[in-house]
């Protein structure tokens, strides 16, 4: 007949409650030594398999999301946002506009820093448990075009519909080719009022049609973006001109 102990073991493992299944012994004597009643010492088994769950949750996603680690507000220089820009950050930080499935556009000068600003509110979103995903329009453009050849590109897009904001890094930067426009504004479309974009870019919306080519298919992915969408126009000077100007000085 199995031991009391070995029984306890076995239920956690089939529920899948590694951390508990570590810790029930240690703080059942804890709960001994304090006089824990049934329930408390419950409670605060659960609690800490919840939070190990929660944490173990973050890390995943902060794997999955790509984002450069050290794109943080730790190390970004907030005076150097235009007061209406930094009016939103708290906002933007707490993570409510994915639940309105709004769009955050980003425009400035090579340098202003935009991807770091994007970057840092998705780190702080992944912080609350949500799925980002940080990828360069160029890579986006080619693993779209890899899934259409394939015949899958329903399958990559429905992988790419998990993530509650997907932050695009200089839309623009490299002038499309018909075939890499399609693909881009059938991702665009797919995305619209389902899920958040985050999209950094150095062009103006008036010189969007160098990406998409054609007039109509530009209006209609502007007019997708910026039906739900916070603008920031980051027209600063280049943080690494400004720094290069301090060194020089």
């Amino acid at each position: 007949m199995m031991s009391d102990h070995d029984q306890i073991m076995n239920h956690l493992k089939s529920l899948h409650m590694p951390t508990m299944r570590r810790s029930y012994e240690e703080m059942a004597d804890q709960a001994r030594a304090e006089s824990w009643g049934y329930e408390q010492y419950l409670l605060q088994l659960l609690n800490l398999e919840c939070e190990v769950r929660w944490q173990n949750r973050i890390a995943r996603n902060l794997r999955a999301s790509k984002l450069p680690p050290s794109k943080t507000f730790e190390n970004f220089d907030k005076k150097r946002l235009p007061i209406k820009v930094a009016n939103h950050l708290n906002v933007l930080i707490d993570g409510s506009f994915l639940s309105r499935s709004e769009n955050i556009l980003a425009f400035g000068n090579p340098g202003s820093g935009k991807t770091h600003l994007l970057c840092a509110i998705g780190h702080e979103l992944i912080a609350k448990g949500k799925q980002v995903l940080f990828i360069s329009c160029s890579q986006l453009v080619q693993e779209l075009l890899i899934a259409k050849r394939e015949l899958e590109l329903t399958k990559k897009l429905k992988s790419l519909s998990r993530f509650d904001a997907v932050i695009i890094d200089d839309i623009g930067y490299v002038q499309q080719s018909r075939e890499e426009m399609e693909v881009l504004f059938t991702f665009l479309a797919d995305r619209y009022e389902q899920g958040s974009l985050m999209i950094t870019s150095n062009l103006p919306f008036s010189k969007w049609e160098q990406i998409f080519k054609d007039p109509m298919t530009t209006a209609a992915a502007i007019d997708r973006l910026v039906h739900h969408s916070i603008i920031f126009e980051l027209n600063v000077e280049s943080y690494r001109m400004e720094q290069a100007k301090k060194e020089a000085r």
